[in-house]
């Protein structure tokens, strides 16, 4: 089927879907409420059956333009001396392909430039969405991609599921300098990564309880493993980039929402969950537009896993194949947000519950414990 689709949030999920959608046939505009696309730093780590979504949208290869491989990396202690090797050797033979690293600035530039490719893709920078209904009246589906303090769930499914803090604070930057080791060192309640990212360039991300200026971050590090200390002195701090770890909670039930019109799951008795927003719609005689949840908006983790990216593209393309696949009309509309529901939540849901146990595991403070387990791990 074709129709109108409103896309809210210019990230990696809303970029991606809004190019799976007009692949799809369908008539797109892209909403952002800042002034401006956020561009900074950081590298994502795009898995195998990412990058095979990203190539059915069109953009692998822009991907692929800037990516490096990421192959040979370990868990450390802070000493040095290795626990476990990552296990990407084997995602890259069960794949045929490595996994793959990007900057986020050229990942986005990459999906700028495959909507751009359409030249009809308005994208509307300095709109605030409080209302999804409110787009309904030009729109026969609204997409929430606006992250995890997403306004547009937070309308149709209400406030129940939040950001909910971990008690650890991150830090990412990228240093100008090419790290001779990759992987992450765990130490006690904190932990250390190093990524390759680009020739002549790092990219790093540490995770401590608190740590609140650059300074006293750098001391927390300061007697771990070379490269660890001068990775951090190759970066200007003011090029760092703080932030509190959030995961979205609890899970939502569905990621997506028919409408007053056909609610999922309280309709059809199937597990895509009740539909609480529709049911109000309902009762007041007002007619929701239909909305599906991608990326962060439904399911925001923990960075722990390296998915948070691969997530939302995956979701994208998830989404955009459900819909070219379904008939005519809002049955056929219904129909395929509920097997979009039905292909991604429990994945995604399952990938953002892994990622925030291991967060537990990697910033325990019984180390002793935690580093056994890793050195039985295969090499």
């Amino acid at each position: 089927m074709t129709g109108t689709a409103t896309v809210v949030g210019t990230g990696i999920g809303g970029l991606a879907t809004a190019i799976g959608l007009r692949r799809a046939g369908w008539r797109v505009t892209v909403l952002e409420r800042r002034a401006e696309l956020e561009r900074y730093g950081a590298a994502f780590g795009i898995h195998p059956t990412a990058q095979s979504a990203l190539d059915r949208l069109g953009v692998g290869d822009a991907l692929r333009a800037h990516a490096v491989p990421y192959r040979d990396a370990h868990i450390r202690t802070p000493d040095g001396a290795r626990l476990a090797r990552l296990p990407l050797e084997r995602v890259e033979r069960a794949a045929g392909r490595p996994e793959l690293l990007i900057s986020r600035p050229y990942l986005l530039d990459a999906l700028l430039a495959g909507l751009d490719a359409f030249g009809d893709v308005p994208v509307k920078l300095g709109e605030r969405v409080t209302d999804p209904d409110a787009l309904g009246r030009g729109a026969d589906l609204v997409i929430g991609a606006d992250g995890i303090r997403s306004a547009v769930r937070t309308a149709r499914f209400g406030a129940r599921s939040g950001p909910r803090g971990v008690g650890t604070v991150a830090w990412i930057g990228i240093a100008g300098i090419e790290s001779p080791v990759h992987g992450e060192t765990w130490g006690s309640g904190r932990f250390f990564g190093l990524t390759p990212v680009e020739p002549g360039r790092t990219n790093w991300y540490a995770a401590v309880p608190g740590a609140t200026t650059a300074e006293e971050l750098r001391g927390l590090f300061a007697d771990w493993h070379d490269p660890i200390p001068r990775i951090l002195d190759a970066t200007d701090p003011a090029t760092w980039i703080r932030y509190e770890m959030r995961h979205l909670y609890p899970a939502l039930p569905s990621f997506v929402s028919a409408g007053a019109d056909a609610r999922i799951g309280a309709r059809t008795g199937t597990d895509a969950g009740t539909d609480a927003g529709a049911g109000l719609a309902a009762a007041s005689g007002a007619r929701s537009v239909p909305v599906a949840l991608v990326g962060d908006a439904a399911h925001a983790m923990t960075p722990n896993l390296g998915q948070g990216a691969c997530t939302a593209i995956l979701d994208a393309d998830a989404l955009a194949r459900a819909v070219a696949a379904a008939p005519p009309g809002r049955t056929g509309l219904t129909a395929a947000l509920r097997a979009y529901d039905r292909e991604r939540r429990r994945s995604a849901q399952r990938t953002a519950f892994g990622s925030r146990t291991l967060h537990r595991f990697m910033s325990t403070d019984r180390t002793r414990l935690r580093d056994a387990a890793l050195r039985l791990l295969p090499g």
